[in-house]
């Protein structure tokens, strides 16, 4: 076993910013990232021009080694993978691994989830902590296995999830925070410190983070001002939970709860049409902050509410 962090031969893998705050913890520790493997070059925005990852503009603009493999079973790449003799392997925000890749290095290959595993496995973990409403989340380091973020736990970090707080919020915080602990993983493994903890060995009920789809994000305003706000942040900035106003669809990227018995319909709205536009859940109101109206830019709701003419 290697004793010294910088000593590691490590494989980086990831694609989008999140994994970037990663990639930089690494290389500011003074790791020695031998190749870097993230997605394809893909056509993107109004010219369809070909856009690199954002791990890809990092890594070239630090002079690492990029990987772009269509498949993750090409023979030529798990070949030029080979040919890299990683110690360990890296992956942050990244496609599933075969098990050929993830089990080709001798110290394994590590993940960083946002969520304190075994709780919230799956693609959307940080969404669904805050939609559930949940005090607390954080983020795990873990040893890849055949079944989906079901490794052996190797260290977590706790933070609290505020009322406030939208999982755009925590997607931040837990960035850099999964960074750090990214590298304090690895210098631990190195020094072989780290004592593994199986999750099968972690009691109690599951909570699962499936994709996010449409239908997640349609605001059921029979469901309690809790869940409907709490569906709202969980949602923002993106995907957005929404609604429908006069027949059009209505994103609410913000809004506040108020908290008193409601005199209209479950699901029906109330407005001065100047200042304020409440929607009627089962126990209260939904204030709207920011929405964004089908086929308008977003904006606050007091510039909406001068330019919308209502039917009712």
């Amino acid at each position: 076993m290697l004793k010294d962090f910088k000593d590691l031969r490590i494989v980086f893998m990831g694609t989008p910013d999140f994994a970037v705050a990663s990639l930089d913890a690494l290389v500011q520790a003074g790791g020695n990232i031998v190749g870097v493997v993230t997605a394809p070059d893909k056509p993107a925005g109004r010219g369809m021009q070909l856009q690199q990852s954002a791990v890809k503009k990092y890594a070239v603009a630090h002079n690492l080694l990029v990987l772009q493999p269509e498949k993750l079973k090409n023979e030529a790449f798990i070949e030029s993978l080979k040919n890299l003799n990683a110690d360990v392997q890296a992956v942050v925000a990244f496609r599933m691994l075969p098990e050929v890749v993830w089990n080709m290095p001798p110290m394994g290959t590590i993940n960083v989830h946002g969520s304190l595993l075994p709780q919230y496995r799956g693609a959307a973990p940080i969404n669904w902590a805050v939609i559930n409403g949940e005090a607390f989340t954080g983020v795990t380091t873990f040893k890849l296995q055949h079944e989906i973020d079901t490794g052996d736990i190797l260290l977590s970090e706790k933070i609290s999830i505020k009322e406030n707080d939208t999982a755009g919020n925590i997607h931040d915080q837990l960035m850099h925070i999964g960074a750090q602990l990214l590298v304090k993983t690895l210098q631990g493994l190195a020094s072989n410190s780290i004592v593994e903890v199986p999750q099968s060995s972690i009691e109690g009920p599951l909570q699962h983070a499936p994709k996010i789809f449409t239908s997640t994000c349609q605001i059921d305003w029979n469901k309690t001002n809790d869940e409907v706000y709490n569906l709202i942040r969980g949602l923002a900035p993106y995907p957005t939970a929404f609604t429908h106003l006069n027949g059009k669809t209505l994103k609410i990227n913000e809004a506040i709860k108020v908290d008193e018995k409601p005199t209209i319909a479950i699901g029906d709205y109330k407005t001065d049409e100047k200042n304020y536009l409440y929607f009627a859940t089962a126990t209260g109101y939904i204030s709207v902050t920011q929405l964004q109206l089908e086929g308008k830019k977003r904006m606050d709701v007091k510039e909406f509410l001068r330019g919308y003419r209502f039917n009712k």
